[in-house]
């Protein structure tokens, strides 16, 4: 047993890791999500944040854009030229992306000060291109409705998961300890 653990020593130690930030991560986020109920931001400061800052975009783009408060769910309605094509909801704020890529590169840290630049400038990178990505479906869903399916199920998620596992190939290959091991 303790070869095993001799000899997949680096494996254990980056599913743990892993797992300890994700977690830790992920029950603060929570806790947040449970302290915005009721606040003055609805649904959550930052979805009703990035649905005003995808509208800004949007009437920047050309279009006559609104984004309301959901009467039903909790969630932003986007309405674009009189047509409402979209909900923007607390999954849509890339909160969850950030959470997921800040733990893969503490899992695989580096230097310090270079894992915290790298996880703000990646977490920054990532939210800008989630609103471009929101802004962006937004669009297709007005010009190309009855591809909402693909649009929204396939094409939109790849671009976000896809920049994401770049930024950490990027990183593995650059800056990790594994690099400074292996390499």
């Amino acid at each position: 047993m303790q070869e095993l653990f001799t000899k997949y020593k680096l494996v254990i130690k980056f599913i743990l890791t892993f797992l300890m930030v994700y977690v830790l991560f992920s029950v603060i986020y929570h806790f947040y999500l449970e302290f915005s109920e009721g606040c003055k931001f609805y649904p959550d400061y930052i979805t009703h944040l990035v649905a005003k800052q995808t509208e800004d975009l949007l009437n920047g783009f050309g279009y006559n854009t609104q984004v309301l408060p959901h009467p039903d769910e909790p969630s932003m309605k986007v309405i674009l030229n009189g047509n409402y094509v979209a909900r923007v909801i607390e999954g849509c704020n890339a909160a969850s992306v950030i959470i997921l890529f800040m733990s893969f590169v503490f899992a695989f840290s580096g230097k310090l000060k270079t894992t915290l630049f790298f996880i703000l400038s990646g977490s920054v990178l990532i939210y800008v291109v989630n609103l471009f990505r929101i802004a962006l479906i937004c669009v297709a869903l007005y010009h190309y409705p009855e591809h909402q399916e693909f649009l929204h199920g396939v094409l939109f998620p790849a671009i976000i998961y896809g920049m994401v596992f770049l930024l950490w190939i990027f990183w593995v290959n650059r800056f990790s300890n594994l690099k400074n091991k292996h390499g």
